[in-house]
């Protein structure tokens, strides 16, 4: 116990030792809440003041968490520190364990912000909408968000693990969420099909949160409910980590 102690309080002493994670963690709770409060400023009529509408642009803070999960993890390789790291944990596995813990911790503690900041904010905005969290898919939309986001932190963990490498696992990254995700769909024929099994889409679909994209891309019918899309999006971000962490206990340091 104490161990294991020791081991979550060094990743936490050197995840915040920089002010990278800050700076990330102030954009990546600012850019969601910002462009709500826009969004419900601006919106029509034609678009449905919704509790899902809420967290639209959820994914701009994943994104950039996911950011934070690639700098905390292979910073450490390019620095040097990883291996100071395992000369002190030579079994590496408790020490990577500490590590996500850690980041997703953060993780999920910033998905409760962006959600009910998200929609706090939206009330405030447009009060005349009916934003109450009546049902259980209202709260999944919002408290929801503490799991999508723990799981994206371990993801990128699992990608920096993977390639040791902070402009490597970046780009690759960034491409996927902002390029490939975005661009599949409209593959002729196959690719609105292919869109459904995006991983991020899939965190969107648990949350309730790619409603509009859906009705204007005129996707077809899910092939997985929340929950079935939870499990999904988890599957994927665990298997990273997962390849990550056998991947590193048999590389150098």
């Amino acid at each position: 116990m104490t161990t294991a102690t020791n081991l979550l309080r060094a990743e936490r002493i050197k995840l915040f030792s920089t002010r990278a994670p800050w700076w990330c963690l102030a954009l990546a709770l600012a850019a969601p809440l910002g462009f709500t409060a826009l969004f419900f400023a601006l919106a029509g009529p034609e678009i449905p003041p919704t509790v899902g509408n809420t967290q639209l642009a959820s994914g701009n803070g994943r994104t950039v968490l996911v950011v934070l999960a690639i700098l905390a993890t292979a910073a450490e390789f390019n620095w040097g520190t990883m291996r100071l790291t395992f000369q002190a944990v030579p079994s590496r596995v408790p020490a990577l364990l500490a590590k996500v813990v850690v980041v997703g911790a953060v993780g999920a503690g910033l998905g409760l912000l962006v959600g009910f900041g998200s929609w706090g904010l939206a009330t405030l905005v447009n009060p005349d909408a009916d934003l109450a969290l009546h049902s259980g898919e209202e709260w999944r939309s919002v408290l929801g968000q503490s799991l999508v986001f723990l799981l994206a932190a371990v993801a990128g963990v699992g990608v920096a693990l993977l390639l040791r490498s902070v402009a490597f696992a970046l780009t690759a990254v960034l491409v996927w969420t902002q390029v490939l995700e975005a661009v599949v769909v409209f593959i002729p024929g196959a690719g609105k099909h292919i869109y459904q099994w995006m991983p991020f889409h899939a965190a969107d679909q648990f949350v309730g949160a790619g409603g509009l994209g859906a009705g204007a891309l005129q996707l077809p019918a899910a092939p997985l409910g929340p929950w079935g899309y939870l499990g999904y999006f988890a599957a994927i971000c665990v298997a990273l980590f997962v390849a990550g962490v056998l991947v590193t206990a048999k590389r150098d340091a």
